[in-house]
């Protein structure tokens, strides 16, 4: 049996145990059912399940957002690998990465370049990302939605972690003569 201020009250019946619970005006919560004999706490219930429920809100962690990448028909080879290290880091964060190719004027005649453009950033993000949303026209965007594959993303993770640790490594000097 455990007070509510932590204090250990020893082996006692149940029905004392409750009395004393009512006494107090709190709860009588076995805490430890399977220990011999059962452990039992004298505490506010109600209190204790909402702050259960607040800690388990806030150890959920990184909750997964959609950011976006945009890109034109035309993108040229060095913008588009500029724009997809920002997509690299954002699937490295564990969002998710829409990819949208903007069509303007008369280049909505012109869609395949689109398609072209997004089978490129799939075969440039390698096995980093898969597609959620295979692509897709809406008006005058083409876009698809990638989810970071976790494998990937995890082995991405050790050889960054592993280049790192090789960078931060004295350089061993040649011993002067």
């Amino acid at each position: 049996m455990i007070a509510a201020d932590g204090e250990q009250l020893g082996l006692m019946s149940p029905e004392q145990a409750l009395e004393r619970a009512r006494d107090q005006g709190l709860d009588l919560v076995e805490v430890a059912p399977n220990a011999r004999p059962p452990v039992c706490r004298i505490m506010d219930y109600g209190r204790y399940k909402y702050e259960q429920k607040k800690k388990s809100g806030k150890s959920r962690g990184h909750s997964t957002s959609l950011k976006e990448v945009k890109l034109r028909p035309g993108t040229d080879r060095h913008d588009l690998e500029f724009k997809l290290r920002n997509a690299r880091r954002f699937l490295m964060d564990g969002d998710k990465v829409k990819v949208t190719v903007m069509f303007r004027g008369r280049e909505i005649v012109h869609r395949s370049l689109g398609h072209e453009q997004l089978d490129r950033v799939k075969e440039l993000l390698g096995n980093l990302a898969s597609v959620e949303n295979p692509p897709r026209m809406e008006g005058r965007f083409l876009s698809m939605i990638l989810v970071p594959n976790r494998e990937a993303v995890a082995e991405a993770r050790r050889h960054l972690e592993q280049a790192k640790a090789r960078d931060e490594e004295p350089a061993a000097t040649p011993a002067s003569e």
